[in-house]
């Protein structure tokens, strides 16, 4: 039978050095580097409207809506000047909607106390609306280069698959120092930008590693889901005049009055719509 001590000592020998592991991932990214609309013409602002639209979205349904949305809304200033009808218009067909205004009022943040500039830290990023630690660090490294260490599913997933070949219940905070060993202090933008990219890659594979991450949860399905009615209804509003009442909902939609019920109190809930009487806004 074999001993712990010898389970270590194998998992020792497989563990890659440093150097062998930066040396994949740049090998991999430089053979292999996708061509995203995000990753041109970098700018701040540019970089935000990716990260807050990234998340819990298909890359592919990605960029059609990032070049959507910066063809409407192509800076802070025509972000903030919109309405919220018509964020959520151009926002349509992405999902989890409160992201959308979110983004507009980190927008108006920007605008009112920054004097139109992104802060460059993380401490600063987390207090505008709708900005988590991820986030914040993926702006600084993006957008300005910054050799901060953050995680996301992809940087997840290529440590527990290098560094924990043989562990269940890893927490994010056991990879930490494996992430900032290997950073790219001078070059941190390019660097996870090859993680994202290899990362991707070894999301394809059926052994995911993420499975054996402490923080694994199984995405649950949208379709007839109550995310996919609050979704429709609110195509239903900025598709039309604006507005609608649940008389018209449950005729177009064809859900139960209690499901549309409970989504609608969901929605005015998240400040996405307001009800007035028999009326339905967007907020």
């Amino acid at each position: 039978m074999t001993s712990k001590r010898q389970l270590e000592k194998s998992r020792k020998k497989a563990e890659p050095s440093r150097d062998e592991f930066k040396k994949t991932v740049w090998d991999y990214y430089h053979a292999n580097r996708r061509d995203f609309p995000w990753r041109k013409n970098i700018n701040p602002y540019r970089v935000l409207v990716s990260e807050i639209m990234l998340q819990q979205t298909q890359v592919s349904r990605g960029i059609i809506k990032y070049k959507e949305f910066l063809k409407v809304f192509p800076t802070f200033s025509s972000l903030v000047k919109a309405s919220n009808a018509d964020v959520l218009t151009v926002w349509q067909g992405l999902g989890y909607n409160r992201r959308a205004l979110y983004l507009k009022k980190a927008a108006e943040v920007v605008v009112s106390e920054y004097k139109g500039k992104l802060p460059d830290t993380p401490e600063l990023l987390m207090k505008l609306p709708g900005i988590g630690i991820y986030t914040a660090g993926a702006v600084c490294a993006f957008a300005f280069n910054k050799p901060v260490v953050f995680i996301d599913t992809n940087v997840r997933r290529i440590y527990i698959h290098h560094f924990f070949n043989d562990k269940e219940g890893i927490t994010d905070a056991e990879l930490i120092p494996y992430i900032e060993a290997t950073l790219d202090k001078e070059n941190a933008r390019e660097w996870y930008s090859a993680l994202m990219d290899y990362g991707s890659m070894l999301g394809l594979k059926e052994d995911n590693a993420n499975k054996r991450s402490a923080h694994y949860v199984k995405q649950s399905k949208f379709e007839g889901s109550l995310r996919q009615v609050r979704g429709k209804i609110l195509k239903q509003i900025t598709s039309t005049k604006k507005q609608t009442s649940k008389k018209e909902l449950q005729k177009s939609l064809k859900e139960t009055k209690e499901r549309i019920e409970e989504a609608i109190k969901g929605l005015e809930k998240d400040g996405l719509i307001v009800v007035k009487k028999n009326t339905i806004v967007i907020a």
